[in-house]
């Protein structure tokens, strides 16, 4: 039977990722862990996570949970990154004056700003980014699998991803202006959206992680 870890750094709506994991088929058992050894010997690891940077990560550095989550990136086995969880894996984070963030990724992570707006009509944007929006998939992964193409997902959010360079970029999404929802390299997987939040779609996109290989 295959494990799944979902970090528990006291940081993320923990258990309805876990129960959105379960209901999805497969020969898999999920654990809740903040234990180190855990994580290690678990065969896939989902980095959850809501709220301010400054807190996540010092939460997953008070933890030592930083460093475990580094080895599981290079250990080769798939890492899933759900909202926060995908900002923390960029280098840094301007929310909070400034945090810095896991390096798993190259690039930052940037403000909406007070003045969004809706490029066509001009209206006033709110900040949080909050309901559903379309997801371009714009590159090929089996972490799409059965997920058409612009299937809307659940995004809560007030800071969005800016990689350094378009490589890691899996899919997209506009809110203002386009903006990456997604994004991908060799084992690693992260998303700005909800799965758990996102009806059908959010559990397909549970299930194709927990039969991934961590191969793109």
């Amino acid at each position: 039977m295959n494990t799944v870890a979902v970090i528990d750094y006291g940081m993320g709506n923990l258990h309805s990722v876990a129960k959105a994991l379960e209901h999805v088929p497969g020969d898999h058992q999920v654990v809740v862990t903040s234990d180190a050894g855990q994580i290690l010997a678990a065969d896939r690891v989902v980095l959850p996570g809501v709220g301010a940077m400054r807190d996540c990560m010092g939460e997953l550095k008070r933890l030592k949970l930083d460093t475990v989550v580094k080895q599981v990136a290079d250990s080769g086995r798939p890492l899933l990154g759900v909202c926060v969880g995908m900002q923390a894996m960029l280098e840094c984070s301007a929310e909070n004056g400034g945090v810095e963030c896991l390096g798993l990724f190259s690039g930052t992570v940037e403000p909406f700003g007070t003045d969004l707006r809706d490029p066509l009509n001009g209206q006033h944007l709110k900040v949080p980014h909050m309901g559903w929006n379309q997801v371009d998939q714009t590159m090929p992964h089996p972490m799409w699998k059965d997920i058409l193409p612009d299937t809307r997902f659940y995004f809560v959010h007030s800071y969005y991803v800016q990689p350094a360079g378009p490589e890691p970029v899996a899919g997209s999404v506009v809110y203002g202006f386009p903006f990456v929802a997604a994004i991908a390299k060799e084992n690693i997987f992260a998303v700005q959206f909800h799965p758990e939040k996102s009806a059908q779609a959010g559990l397909q996109l549970y299930a194709n992680f927990v039969t991934w290989d961590g191969q793109a």
